[in-house]
């Protein structure tokens, strides 16, 4: 699908859409709890469906209806021996740790660029804990089988803090005085989420540091109502366009959320974008933007959302974190260099640094998403200073995360035509 975006100011009031990182670790919570959990402002992006439909093929019975999902679940018993993650890479390192709880052998995959990103550590980590697993040449599919055991495990934590989710999560169906020791953990807030979630459905971890993850007594997932904020990830693209582009009004966005995203605030006020934080609500509207240093490596997913900021901000800015962003569903900072360079803004990339040279205005042209929702989102929001109408190609990658993005950036004035046809929300 091809969409072109004009450029032009934007001014409006949005609701964030719900997040997809607490919305996929709520499903994965209420699989292992006995009875019936509802969760409220679902999220329907691609990664939610896969994370609902691995939830069913583990066991769980799946009702929905319009603004809830109920899902009725007693612990981990597969309906048959395969599952598939869709392209979502929180879901495949999440629930195969959980899926391991299980006895039954059960074979994992996934589609899209998941089949090329490296699965190896489950090789290294799994059989500590019992599972047996085996990949083709590190890569899906999987094939696993448990049940795993909870014991105390020292694991490097730079290889990912999705897969010590899964680890966190499937313990507190089982361990019991155990302890999971982390080294050199990236993307701490994610796990802080984690913690938060689990909490919320009966099981209470001990952390130290980030470091040490205590399990005392042996404690069992209760059924509950949740509901699912907004999702930062998301709104960023959202809070930059306003910053660059005129001013928004963003609802359901959460302060207060341990989702690492939220330091676009962070990144919006270092370039000078005024801004006003309520507790639910952020205003955002556009000032003098200036070039900003940044450290997203505990946020790699806000660097296409901080490019398309730094490409409006007069001067070169500096963000830090660019080795995280290898295994994305593209190779983010090449991709990111390709695409924004095609529209004429320099982006130089020095080991685990990008400088972006902005302030010298964006042309108008034809990119390609390289089916990466992020990138999708972000040539969007870069197209509404264009000097031109942008071309995005690919562009229905934004289903992954965010399939409301373009209605949404239509609602704050934005112009979108999707092939062919024009469309104008005021």
């Amino acid at each position: 699908m091809q969409v072109t975006i004009l450029p032009g100011s934007i001014n409006g009031t949005v609701t964030a859409n719900p997040s997809k990182s607490a919305m996929q670790r709520a499903v994965a919570a209420a699989l292992l709890s006995n009875g019936k959990s509802i969760i409220r402002n679902p999220g329907l992006s691609n990664d939610c469906l896969a994370a609902l439909d691995v939830a069913s093929k583990l066991g769980a019975t799946i009702n929905r209806q319009q603004d809830y999902i109920e899902i009725t679940s007693n612990g981990i018993h597969p309906v048959g021996n395969e599952i598939n993650c869709g392209e979502s890479g929180l879901g495949i390192r999440m629930f195969t740790p959980i899926a391991s709880l299980s006895a039954q052998p059960i074979t994992i995959n996934g589609h899209g660029s998941l089949t090329t990103r490296p699965m190896n550590f489950f090789e290294e980590v799994l059989p500590q804990v019992g599972v047996k697993i085996s990949t083709l040449d590190g890569k899906l599919p999987l094939h696993i089988q448990g049940p795993l055991q909870a014991k105390h495990i020292t694991i490097d934590g730079s290889l990912s803090s999705q897969f010590l989710t899964g680890l966190l999560m499937a313990f507190g169906a089982v361990a019991a005085d155990v302890t999971i020791t982390v080294k050199d953990l990236k993307s701490k807030p994610y796990i802080a989420l984690t913690l938060q979630l689990m909490e919320q459905f009966g099981v209470k971890v001990s952390e130290e540091n980030f470091e040490r993850f205590s399990f005392g007594k042996r404690q069992a997932y209760k059924a509950g109502e949740y509901t699912v904020e907004g999702d930062w990830s998301g709104a960023a693209f959202l809070l930059v366009a306003a910053a660059v582009a005129g001013k928004a009004e963003v609802h359901h966005l959460n302060t207060q959320s341990a989702q690492s995203d939220k330091a676009i605030l962070e990144a919006l006020e270092k370039a000078g974008a005024g801004l006003m934080p309520g507790v639910f609500t952020v205003n955002v509207e556009k000032q003098h933007l200036k070039a900003f240093d940044f450290d997203a490596t505990d946020c790699p997913d806000l660097f296409p959302p901080l490019v398309a900021l730094a490409a409006n901000c007069e001067g070169t800015t500096k963000i830090l974190g660019v080795s995280r962003l290898a295994h994305k569903e593209s190779d983010r900072g090449k991709t990111l260099q390709e695409e924004f360079g095609k529209l004429g803004i320099r982006i130089e990339l020095h080991g685990d640094e990008m400088l972006v040279h902005g302030g010298t205005g964006i042309k108008g042209g034809t990119v390609s998403s390289h089916n990466d929702h992020r990138i999708a989102m972000a040539c969007a929001v870069a197209a509404l200073t264009a000097g031109g109408p942008v071309v995005i190609e690919d562009a229905e990658a934004i289903n992954k995360s965010y399939p409301e993005f373009y209605e949404h950036l239509q609602k704050l004035g934005g112009v979108v035509k999707q092939e062919g046809a024009t469309s104008q929300v005021h």
